[in-house]
């Protein structure tokens, strides 16, 4: 599938006019691209020599200062093992560590409910997911407010519309208004009713956890849930060098249901982390490390992400900054380690600082992306929407980030020969001083041959300003509502859904309005 072309599908529709353009667009099958195969090249900013010594020191951080598990079960499972446990400090001999992530498979298979949205994760495959927990939202009209119910399921509207997103993510933003021990049921079921996308897994508590296998056994099956990924969970090292209870729960629920867990240190460098770029590096890859060996002390061979979130911090305001040139290059060293180790990897595209969809929201987003493609991620989280450090969903950023991927699908796509002998033969049919606007080869493929984004404006300054002379945010914000417009909700088994409603139902009867 060309992605350009399916781009260029909805907007002829929407430039058709009207009413009528509109309803042809809603009965038509709403796009979505398959896996991401990447036929470009890795980018290896540094020889191996260099990755060699980042993990050498990574396994010595393991091996001399330790981590601390701060979960009795956890403590047990190594104890038993056989690494080096003092109260809640374990000490992981690298022929342990390294037998144990090695246990991890290079790929694997993420179903969703609707199995042509199935994807693959892992090795050359990448997929692209939107934002995750926003307390605040930037609106239709411009205003920045908490999140609600509504705006949930308006972003897992958009998920599902968009071409190039693979995932509808689940707490794209808070429903604020929803009591926190119950706020969990929604945004699991707002996910599985408004798109057919894969999906993630709440992971603030074990029953939390529970509750969200549960409703994954309902709509995919009890006995399908036990051994098939059906969704991904995050869980995060609290670094420097610490994972605790509640995460440790998450990754006990979803390993040993054979779901994927993406290990991902949340490191503010300077802060959480030495003030250098491979010092974090080599200190982040230790603790992903070991929340990946973690997982296979719960269950050898569960599919599992290893990652980073890795962002630097602003040492006049402590306040942590998004596309920086080091945010980038740790990318591409945590890439080049999870190579080595042969790990599918996550990381984040599109998360800024910017407080509005401006120019340093494009900057920082395309800084960030652009390392994501070349470092070789598999999972690519934080693709849409991300505002003001994660604190702010944007509606008019989530669909310019939707239209920005288009071309970064094709980007990574690779360059393609197909047409090759027939854009030659065009060349000699027109000749010099001609123009190729007639030719067949034009009119074959020039709806597939260029990225054609329409919330980017490329007109003459005349035609802008005749047109109301919009800003990229505003633009951004129209295309918005063109994508809730044209919405249609995927079908949803009524029985499935019926036994959702039921479970939301048993467990709100039994869980309390607010947090004791």
């Amino acid at each position: 599938m060309n992605a350009p072309a399916v781009e260029l599908t909805e907007q002829t529709h929407r430039r058709g006019g009207g009413r009528l353009g509109r309803k042809a667009l809603r009965s038509a099958p709403v796009a979505s691209f398959p896996t991401l195969v990447r036929k470009i090249p890795a980018y290896e900013i540094v020889p191996d020599e260099a990755v060699e010594l980042i993990h050498e020191e990574s396994l010595k951080i393991l091996e001399e200062v330790g981590c601390e598990f701060r979960d009795d079960g956890a403590i047990e499972l190594w104890k038993a093992a056989g690494a080096d446990v003092r109260q809640t400090r374990v000490r992981i001999d690298r022929a342990l560590l390294m037998e144990l992530v090695s246990k991890v498979p290079p790929e694997f298979t993420l179903h969703a409910r609707n199995p042509e949205r199935t994807v693959r994760v892992g090795g050359k495959n990448s997929i692209f997911v939107p934002m995750y927990g926003a307390p605040y939202v930037r609106d239709l009209d411009n205003k920045r407010r908490y999140g609600t119910l509504a705006d949930l399921n308006n972003f897992h509207k958009m998920a599902y519309m968009a071409p190039a997103l693979h995932s509808s993510s689940s707490v794209i933003c808070e429903p604020m208004e929803i009591a926190v021990p119950k706020r969990h049921l929604h945004i699991v079921h707002s996910a599985l009713k408004h798109s057919d996308k894969p999906f993630m897994g709440i992971v603030t508590s074990k029953e939390r956890a529970e509750d969200t296998m549960a409703m994954a056994g309902i709509v995919f099956g009890e006995e399908f849930v036990r051994d098939n990924p059906v969704l991904v969970a995050i869980t995060n090292c609290n670094s420097p060098l610490v994972w605790d209870a509640t995460m440790i729960d998450a990754m006990r629920v979803y390993a040993s249901h054979n779901q994927p867990l993406i290990l991902a240190p949340f490191a503010l460098c300077g802060a959480s982390t030495s003030a250098s770029a491979v010092g974090a590096v080599a200190q982040v890859n230790a603790e992903a490390l070991a929340g990946v060996a973690l997982t296979q002390l719960i269950r050898p061979g569960s599919p599992q992400l290893y990652g980073q979130f890795m962002v630097t911090v602003d040492m006049k305001t402590g306040a942590p900054m998004g596309g920086t040139p080091e945010a980038a290059q740790m990318m591409y060293l945590m890439g080049a380690l999870a190579r080595k180790y042969k790990l599918p990897w996550r990381t984040s595209g599109f998360h800024v600082g910017s407080k509005l969809n401006d120019a340093q929201a494009g900057y920082e987003a395309n800084m960030l992306m652009h390392a994501a493609i070349l470092s070789g991620a598999n999972y690519i989280w934080h693709s849409a929407g991300w505002l003001e450090a994660g604190l702010t969903c944007g509606y008019s950023k989530f669909a310019t980030d939707c239209e920005q991927l288009v071309g970064w699908y094709k980007y990574a796509g690779g360059v393609s020969f197909d047409d090759f002998k027939d854009a030659m033969a065009a060349i000699r049919e027109v000749g010099p001083q001609g123009h190729f606007l007639g030719t067949q080869h034009t009119l074959e493929h020039f709806e597939s041959a260029f990225f054609m984004p329409n919330i980017m404006d490329f007109n003459s300054f005349e035609q802008w300003s005749a047109e109301g002379a919009k800003d990229h945010d505003t633009r951004g914000r129209e295309k918005a509502r063109a994508m809730l417009a044209d919405y249609q909700e995927p079908k949803l088994d009524e029985g499935i859904a019926e036994g959702l409603r039921d479970l939301i139902a048993r467990r709100e009867e039994k869980l309390p309005d607010s947090v004791s």
